[in-house]
């Protein structure tokens, strides 16, 4: 496994990643409409480009409570597959390189499910996240 670029992003006060491969766009949010029925970590749908994706909260997915929405908050749209998806996230920072030795895997340290490991990058703890497995469960 090679360098990965990531794109880093805050849920609060910690510090999270995704695989840039699948990061399409980050958008500010928009108008978001409703959907009935939906999970309460589903805000609902955002038509973007002629495209209608779901929207989901992204601390809300992750049980730390929901978002405060500010100024700073934004959605990054990610895509596997022909899934898509936006995630509400507080702030996003920057895109960064990582070395795979500087990633902790996961496995056995804590639950796992939706963490691929920690990225440790000058003094920054930065959480990398599964996408596939925070998809999985909007479309069971």
């Amino acid at each position: 496994m090679g360098i990965m670029k990531i794109v880093a992003f805050k849920l609060g006060e910690e510090e999270y990643g995704l695989d840039i491969n699948h990061v399409q766009s980050i958008e500010r949010i928009e108008h978001i409409t409703r959907v009935p029925n939906a999970p309460a970590y589903v805000k609902g749908v955002m038509n973007l480009r002629g495209n209608v994706t779901p929207v989901i909260d992204l601390s809300s997915k992750l049980e730390m409570g929901q978002s405060n929405y500010t100024e700073t908050s934004r959605v990054i749209m990610t895509k596997i597959e022909d899934i898509e998806l936006g995630m509400i996230v507080d702030q996003t920072s920057d895109v960064i390189d990582i070395a795979p030795e500087h990633i902790e895997s996961a496995a056995g340290s804590f639950e796992s499910t939706y963490f691929n490991g920690i990225a440790k990058i000058d003094g920054r703890l930065i959480i990398l996240l599964k996408l596939e497995e925070i998809m999985k469960n909007d479309n069971e």
